[in-house]
């Protein structure tokens, strides 16, 4: 598949927690993402997660579609009293414009400000993208990755 035609979001659903698993499987994935779960192999873990996720009120989980096909998701939630973003495309389309196109149709429709950000800081991709939509880095630490099974640094972001 192409540069996708129409990138669209839609509150996540129990139905598409099955794609959004299968994604979180690839272990370059993973790696990238860094901050996973610390078993992202076990169902029940995710299905617990996902179940709190989306019970709170104060998250905002989208999946992602490309083409009508499930490639991910995009949440919102707040730490500290500040908004924060994640996302997870499915690596098989990974390089497409699919994540910078989600978050910009995220950001449009989720008009917390500030909003933060958090990337390892070897994930060029996902640095670029927070970049493209303005996101500042603020600064950096230390963190402990479970999928690396140590302390990496990490840049912190921000959208004001």
């Amino acid at each position: 598949m192409g540069e996708p035609h129409v990138v669209t979001l839609r509150a996540t659903r129990d139905g598409d927690l099955d794609a959004l698993f299968a994604f979180e499987q690839h272990e370059e994935a993973v790696r990238m993402a860094a901050f996973t779960a610390p078993d992202p192999t076990d169902r029940a873990m995710f299905d617990a997660h996902w179940r709190r996720l989306l019970a709170d009120p104060g998250v905002d989980a989208r999946t992602v579609r490309a083409d009508r096909e499930i490639v991910g998701s995009v949440a919102r939630w707040f730490e500290d009293d500040e908004a924060e973003v994640t996302y997870w495309i499915d690596p098989a389309h990974w390089g497409q414009g699919i994540a910078t196109r989600a978050m910009r149709l995220f950001l449009d429709a989720v008009r917390d400000r500030p909003v933060r950000a958090r990337v390892a800081a070897d994930n060029a991709a996902s640095i670029a993208v927070l970049e493209k939509l303005g996101f500042r880095r603020i600064g950096s630490a230390m963190s402990y990755a479970n999928a690396r099974g140590t302390e990496i640094e990490e840049f912190l972001y921000r959208l004001d």
